[in-house]
């Protein structure tokens, strides 16, 4: 269930990460709303939240923030960075009532300098993490800020992908306006040609505007996210996405842009942090 909602996060976050800019420095506010539609991950999240939200539950993680304070058991977590994130997190799920309210997002948050850009979660299951991507050298990682680790998404390998899925992006002549840009609605369906394939089909409205200038989205068509086996289609597509509606089995999301800032950003925002230990990379 959770590796579910991982993926679909992920894919949302890399859509919008890796749009490189031209001469655009800056920061640029998401807001994400999530509805879950499958009867099985609905299931499965109300009895998360149940079992969170029992008085057992709550006393033993209680128990655990604790136990953070011995001198002896933080020890053993500082030299298991990823270990101690974990606790962290379970300790704020319990802290926020755990279940779907704990673990979906609010919103993201970007910084952009040229090619390079940071993305981290407001929120949510993956509030400690954030997406590097350095586009000068052509590497994206991502980091844990409460492990303090680091890990390399890898390329996708897999050549063979654009093949198993067929993909129709539509330009509509529906506009909207979102903080005042004219957008236009594309609508991209994505659709494995083998049912057997374990690829999740997709529908994405798109609603993207001309207005903006500085940004290169369709280098966003020539990457790829690691091991999804998803490619990302969206080189029809002309200007920046500022609302980006997306229909899944699993579920529904909405993505809206609330600010977009033009300002100065120390270049040192986008360098891995001192101290960071690289690890591999979770496998979802």
């Amino acid at each position: 269930m959770k590796k579910n909602l991982i993926l679909l996060f992920l894919f949302a976050i890399t859509a919008i990460t890796f749009v490189h800019a031209q001469d655009f420095e800056g920061t640029v506010a998401w807001t994400m709303k999530m509805e879950v539609t499958d009867p099985q991950m609905k299931a499965q999240m109300e009895a998360a939240d149940k079992q969170m939200k029992d008085p057992a539950n709550q006393a033993k993680m209680k128990e655990m923030e604790a136990k953070m304070d011995d001198p002896q058991f933080k020890a053993m977590l500082e030299s298991n960075p990823q270990m101690k994130a974990q606790i962290m997190n379970m300790i704020k799920a319990a802290q926020g009532g755990g279940g779907l309210s704990a673990m979906i997002p609010k919103g993201m948050n970007m910084k952009v300098k040229g090619t390079n850009s940071i993305t981290s979660m407001d929120g949510g299951f993956m509030a400690h993490m954030s997406i590097l991507h350095k586009g000068d050298k052509d590497i994206t990682y991502s980091l844990d800020r409460e492990g303090k680790t680091y890990s390399i998404l890898p390329k996708s390998t897999d050549d063979k992908t654009q093949e198993k899925v067929d993909v129709k992006v539509t330009k509509t002549s529906e506009t909207t306006k979102v903080l005042g840009y004219t957008c236009t609605k594309y609508i991209v369906k994505v659709t494995p040609k083998d049912p057997n394939e374990k690829m999740t089909a997709m529908t994405q409205n798109i609603w993207a505007t001309t207005e903006i200038k500085g940004i290169d989205f369709k280098s966003l068509a020539r990457q790829r996210m690691g091991n999804s086996q998803q490619n990302i289609f969206y080189e029809q597509i002309d200007g920046v996405p500022l609302k980006i509606d997306m229909t899944m089995p699993q579920g529904n999301m909405e993505m809206l842009v609330t600010e977009i800032k033009k300002q100065s950003i120390a270049s040192s925002e986008f360098d891995i942090p001192a101290g960071y230990k690289e690890v591999a990379q979770p496998k979802y």
